[in-house]
């Protein structure tokens, strides 16, 4: 996957599943559910015990289920090359992390740095950030998206934190060009319990809420 594939991923989709759980029943069965519910891009994170299992389990599968599967809160060079060997599509910081960014710039992996004042999205641009997260949205709100739009026309946002089926459409009116879903979507508890069929509603009821 390059930066345009994880844009226009991203953009046909308009969300991304962030995934923080304790544990992850079956993370292909997992994947498996969200795009039954109209989700494809899947961001497993390093706050998961075990991360690497379930990401090598959910890209190993992958042709089958249909997902394109990330990890996120990557925080060293070290566990970005860990996570691309385990089969991670794309990577997500919560912040600016250089060391990162060189790491899966280096390997060709598209990433999305995490920012919140104008200079972090400029800084996260620079360093070939495809997307520029944006944390945490619920705090900042939907207008400060409008407003970083001004000194930076045509910036790739993805918005993250607190964002739900109720206020995610008003992120993706000012500009987002998606949002990231967690607990919404993926409980954690639903994740650790394996209801599959609860996570399909959850992603159906959501993205339904973007049309």
């Amino acid at each position: 996957m390059n930066n345009a594939e994880l844009v226009s991923r991203l953009e046909a989709d308009r969300t991304l599943a962030v995934v923080r759980a304790p544990e992850i029943a079956d993370a292909a069965e997992l994947c498996r559910a969200l795009v039954a519910g109209g989700i494809t891009g899947v961001e497993l994170t390093y706050t998961t015990p075990g991360l690497l299992e379930h990401v090598a389990r959910a890209a190993g599968t992958a042709a089958d289920h249909g997902a394109v599967v990330g990890v996120g809160t990557v925080m060293t060079a070290d566990q970005a090359r860990a996570a691309i060997d385990a089969g991670a599509a794309f990577l997500v910081t919560p912040g600016i992390r250089p060391e990162v960014a060189s790491v899966a710039a280096a390997a060709g992996v598209p990433f999305a740095l995490g920012a919140m004042t104008p200079t972090e999205v400029a800084m996260a641009l620079d360093l070939g950030s495809a997307v520029v997260k944006i944390f945490p949205a619920r705090t900042l709100g939907a207008a400060y998206l409008k407003d970083l739009q001004g000194p930076y026309p045509g910036v790739k946002l993805l918005p993250s934190g607190g964002i739900s089926a109720g206020n995610a459409g008003e992120f993706l009116a000012a500009g987002a060009l998606a949002v990231c879903c967690g607990t919404a979507v993926v409980p954690p508890d639903v994740v650790a319990a394996g209801d599959w069929t609860d996570i399909t509603a959850r992603a159906s009821a959501f993205t339904g809420a973007l049309r």
